[in-house]
């Protein structure tokens, strides 16, 4: 198969030729039909992830068909239709057992702890407990655009975040995990405000449901756009998220609340980077929630594709850009520049 390889941390990567992955006794192999083009994968390229080893195939946001199955696999089938949460669980570790198989503790990431998705075929292991079946009327690329963060910022927003409707909430950051969480709290009712710094980007969070948008490069600090956040909500947002992962977001995410109000962190926050240095002092004096949120367990996805199947929620609409595998290596190594906005899509077979 066809696959975009990285010999190095920081290398050049390159598509080329390697061997078909053939399934475990309880995995599949699915033939990518779109994959996202996520900044986790160039934390990864850059070595952040201490699970990565050379050479490497990233990409773990995708959708395809089953074109291989394991001799223990009971519930799947060559040609289902399927695409996988970004954590795949082993389904027998405690935290599984409970339910949370979002933080399992022998957990897989395709594109991180094996090769993953930016490639013809990718294998997946324990497929009975990991595969999500996809409604008929949603496409590969849709599905694609569910990814690590459509998934993630539903989770985010409505199981650790807790919204209600009527409430505010701020999002920091609106890539494709902050449009995703933007356009999953417009539908729940509630009023949003969006941060960031490009045009490009607070032009789709308008056209996705935002109340207000605020350009973070002309403010000062993370301290302004609380204040400026603060303001224009009466009093704080009831809920924040840092879709971005980066010290300044996180704080000011935290700094934007009222009284009691909740703080998810989505964006990843890399230890490369230093310990984030939070306002504890604030966060005990408002008596403020702090939370993560780490993906979404393949049972928990039907609740959130039956809206997709409603038309409540359009995750295909995030789409801004569909590539060529060839492309995808430049691609990856662009993805810390100014985002264009929205989701990315590789699609193996697409004229390019």
């Amino acid at each position: 198969m066809r696959a975009v390889v990285f010999e190095e941390f920081g290398g050049q990567p390159e598509v080329r030729e390697v061997p078909d992955p053939v399934p475990t006794p309880t995995g599949v192999v699915v033939k990518v039909a779109s994959t996202g083009l996520c900044r986790s994968d160039w934390h990864g390229w850059q070595g952040h992830d201490p699970d990565i080893r050379l050479p490497h195939v990233p990409g773990h946001e995708f959708a395809g068909e089953v074109t291989a199955v394991g001799s223990a696999v009971r519930g799947w089938r060559t040609g289902d239709r399927v695409t996988a949460p970004f954590v795949c669980a082993c389904g027998d570790c405690p935290s599984c057992l409970a339910g949370a198989q979002q933080v399992c503790e022998r957990q897989t990431q395709p594109g991180f702890t094996h090769w993953g998705s930016y490639a013809d075929l990718v294998a997946i292991d324990h497929a009975d407990v990991n595969l999500v079946r996809l409604p008929d009327e949603l496409s590969f690329a849709g599905a694609a655009a569910l990814g690590c963060r459509f998934a993630t910022a539903f989770r985010a927003v409505v199981t650790q975040g807790r919204l209600s409707p009527g409430e505010w909430v701020a999002v920091h950051g609106c890539g494709g995990v902050g449009l995703s969480a933007l356009m999953i709290a417009a539908a729940c009712g509630a009023r949003v405000v969006a941060v960031d710094v490009t045009p490009a980007a607070l032009e789709l969070a308008r056209r996705f449901g935002a109340t207000v948008c605020l350009d973070g490069s002309a403010l000062s600090d993370p301290g302004a756009v609380a204040a400026a956040i603060r303001e224009v909500t009466g009093g704080g947002a009831h809920l924040s998220l840092d879709a971005l992962g980066s010290e300044p977001t996180c704080v000011g995410s935290i700094e934007s609340l009222r009284r009691r109000g909740r703080h998810v962190q989505v964006g990843l926050l890399p230890a490369v980077g230093g310990r984030t240095a939070l306002p504890m002092d604030r966060v005990i004096a408002y008596e403020l929630e702090l939370r993560g949120s780490h993906g979404m367990a393949a049972h928990a996805y039907p609740e959130m594709l039956a809206l997709v199947s409603a038309g409540v929620l359009r995750p295909a609409d995030l789409i801004t850009q569909t590539i060529a595998l060839a492309d995808a290596p430049e691609a990856l190594v662009g993805l810390d520049r100014p985002p264009i906005g929205g989701i990315r899509l590789v699609q193996p077979d697409h004229p390019g």
